[in-house]
């Protein structure tokens, strides 16, 4: 038994997808709900398809000749390309560099600062340019500006690995630092958790038992 169409509320990321009686095309290209072509078929024969399989017609190439439809439901239909488009965006946030300066005679505490911002870049997908300078006498002796570095590089091992060896560059020690994909990286220390209110509560804050109120004292009916 066939369903009449539904009525479908356009959000502006799917205002530009015509679907079932908004196509214009007269004939077009299929793929059916199993994700196999069914060739090029007249509109009117796309949407009674669509009809008897309790779907909707979704045009996915508008450009093509003929446009390519899918049967498909619309709201399954926008999920899938939602998914697609954070993907995407993913992808192109690790494309994003954030840069860590650091010196060889730094502080711990400020290196310490330095790895826990670089631990939050790469959390966030985004890749660490570390730059190590040198400064006058400091050049005669690159090896602790490299100690440095090999620090760092050790203190973010659980989050990103480096692109390459640190390399000396004129008065600067340079190293780029990925990601580790999210099933292989550890969790950011320096998220805080929501903890449960129920831990937060003390022994003293718990509420006697009403039972135990309304028990009659002794020689009491």
């Amino acid at each position: 038994m066939s369903r009449p169409f539904p009525s479908r509320n356009f959000t502006p990321s799917s205002a530009f997808v015509r679907i079932n009686g908004k196509i214009r095309a007269r004939e077009v290209r299929v793929i059916g709900v199993d994700g196999k072509q069914l060739g090029v078929i007249s509109l009117g024969d796309a949407l009674t398809q669509a009809r008897l399989n309790g779907v909707d017609l979704v045009e996915i190439a508008p450009t093509a000749t003929p446009p390519v439809c899918r049967l498909v439901d619309f709201g399954k239909y926008r999920y899938e390309q939602a998914k697609k488009d954070k993907e995407s965006k993913k992808h192109q946030h690790a494309t994003l560099v954030k840069e860590v300066q650091l010196s060889p005679r730094i502080d711990p505490h400020d290196l310490s600062v330095k790895v826990t911002h670089a631990i939050d870049f790469l959390c966030e997908d985004m890749k660490v340019k570390v730059a190590l300078k040198f400064r006058g006498r400091e050049m005669a002796h690159t090896e602790f500006g490299f100690q440095v570095i090999q620090k760092f590089i050790t203190e973010i091992t659980p989050f990103g690995h480096p692109d390459f060896q640190p390399k000396l560059i004129g008065k600067s020690i340079t190293v780029m630092i990925s990601p580790l994909p999210r099933n292989k990286r550890a969790k950011n220390p320096n998220e805080n958790p929501n903890p449960d209110a129920a831990d937060d509560v003390e022994p003293d804050d718990v509420e006697p038992d009403d039972e135990a109120g309304d028990e009659p004292a002794k020689g009491q009916p």
